[in-house]
Parts: structure tokens; C-alpha cells; sequence
């Protein structure tokens, strides 16, 4: 199906350019979501006629984006998870739970902008793309850790997930001590 693009769409092309995509793609994303219109003779009018209007949103839209990415580029935000010994997560972070940590640190994101390469699934620091426009992203951090303590032991580079050996030592009762004689208890048969 020949769609003709509202806006930038990423490794697909710029806005008014007309393009050839699957169906399903044009169908279930691309016209439900205004990224695009389908190429008839009377679209390609419509979207003449608009093309002026449609490029001052997009610059307009832009420039807040890059006003935006300009404070949120670099920023780290913290995500409270459960999570075994070795640091494997009790499930996973998803892209709805990073765009709420963003939220919470005071900056307005949809689940749809953040992009996700790999699940995380582990504790640590993450870098994730957030795309505020199509044509501005910008990297945050993610502080995956089990506590708030623990988040801040991350930030300074400590590793979390390493066992520590702190155990007391336990006391054993040998015959040899004290003064010979056996310990109470121990291999003496009670009086009946």
C-alpha cells in the first residue's frame, strides 16, 4: 500500500514522502496513529494544501522537544524492583515502568517514546532512548536496584550483586577445652 507520511518516521522517510509499505503496517500503525494517509489523488491534495501547516507544527513541536531533551539528556531515574542474589530481576522493567519513573522525576513522557533495545531483566545501570519527537532523542539512565540504599550504592559504582562474607564466626565445643570434662550434653545419657 503507497502511504503518504505526516511526519519523519524512522528508517521509513521524511514528512510528504510517499512511500510503499505493507499493508498490516499502514493498517495497524501508520493510519491509526496520523503518521500517515493513504496516497489517493485526493489525499495528495490535501496534503498539498496542509503541507504549510503541517511543517510549522512539526518545527514547532520540534523545538519544545529540543527544549525538553536539553534538561532530560543525561538524567538518571531510579526503578524499585524484587530481585534474587545474583542480581536477576523477579521479571523485567518495561517501557510503561521506565516512562513512569520519568514522570515522577518531573518531565512528561509517553510509554510509546521510550525505545527499548533488549528487556532489562537485571539489576544495574541502563541507558535507554527516549524519542521525544522523530527527529530528537536524547539517552537517560535507568537505576534498576532492590532498595533506595541500594540505588545510591549503584551511582557511586559499587556492584550489588556480590555476595558478601560477612557471617560470624561459629563457635564449635571440643572435649579439648576447659577441663576435661565433656560438654553438658553431649554424649552423657540422661538419669531416669
Amino acid at each position: 500500500m503507497e502511504v503518504i507520511l505526516l511526519e519523519r518516521v524512522g528508517r521509513l522517510g521524511q514528512m510528504g514522502d510517499v512511500v510503499k509499505v505493507k499493508d498490516g503496517y499502514a493498517r495497524n500503525f501508520l493510519l491509526p496513529q496520523g503518521k500517515a494517509l493513504r496516497a489517493t489523488e485526493a489525499n495528495r491534495k490535501t496534503f498539498e494544501g496542509q503541507r504549510v501547516q503541517l511543517e510549522a507544527r512539526n518545527l514547532e513541536l520540534k523545538t519544545e522537544a529540543e527544549g525538553i531533551a536539553g534538561r532530560l539528556d543525561g538524567q538518571t531515574f531510579v526503578s524499585i524492583r524484587q530481585a534474587g542474589d545474583t542480581g536477576q530481576l523477579y521479571g523485567s522493567v518495561s517501557t510503561r515502568d521506565i516512562a513512569e519513573a520519568i514522570s515522577a522525576g518531573g518531565f512528561s513522557v509517553e510509554r510509546r517514546q521510550v525505545l527499548l533495545d533488549k528487556p532489562i531483566k537485571a539489576l544495574g545501570l541502563h541507558e535507554v532512548r527516549v524519542a521525544l519527537h522523530p527527529e530528537v532523542a536524547v539517552k537517560v539512565s535507568i537505576n534498576v536496584a532492590r532498595s533506595a540504599d541500594e540505588a545510591e550504592r549503584q551511582a557511586r559504582g559499587e556492584d550489588v550483586t556480590v555476595i558478601r562474607e560477612e557471617l560470624p564466626e561459629i563457635e564449635t565445643y571440643s572435649e579439648d577445652q576447659g577441663d576435661g570434662a565433656a560438654a553438658p550434653g553431649l554424649g552423657e545419657q540422661p538419669d531416669v
